[in-house]
């Protein structure tokens, strides 16, 4: 199974447009999180939706933070990626006539809700601008722009 990395690369380029000065390209944050610029405005819509970035079109156009990043939480970042899964653990089979698979469904079930209401709580506590770097980043290794 291919692990889903939106989450975490949107935290990498809403960091970099926190440092940028001005607007950054589709073309430009697109390079940046290894996609084509389409596969990124997608990505984007549901943070655009959620008030976290704003957008201009057209020539001179491109993509900055709507709210400083003390004010946005990793909560606010996974919903508005319409809360990817965290975990790709999963029961064998949702109607077991086993009991022995009923037993391990339902150990199942009730840990991965715990973990994930640990995982809600701890993204609510931290916000953007507790994991940006201290000083400017000039660029990844991966980006050109």
């Amino acid at each position: 199974m291919s692990r889903d990395t939106r989450f975490s690369d949107v935290l990498h380029i809403m960091l970099h447009m926190e440092q940028a000065e001005g607007l950054l390209t589709s073309d430009v944050l697109a390079r940046s999180m290894g996609t084509n610029p389409a596969v990124f405005r997608r990505t984007m819509a549901g943070l655009r939706e959620a008030g976290l970035v704003r957008s201009e079109r057209g020539h001179g156009g491109g993509w900055q933070l709507a709210r400083p990043l003390r004010e946005i939480t990793l909560l606010d970042v996974y919903e508005a990626l319409g809360r990817p899964h965290l975990f790709a653990i999963g029961n064998r089979s949702q109607h077991a006539e086993c009991l022995i698979e009923k037993n391990v469904n339902a150990v199942m079930v009730d840990t991965m809700a715990e973990a994930a209401t640990l995982f809600v709580t701890r993204f609510k506590e931290i916000t953007l601008d507790q994991i940006a770097p201290r000083r400017p980043v000039n660029a990844c290794a991966h980006q050109d722009g």
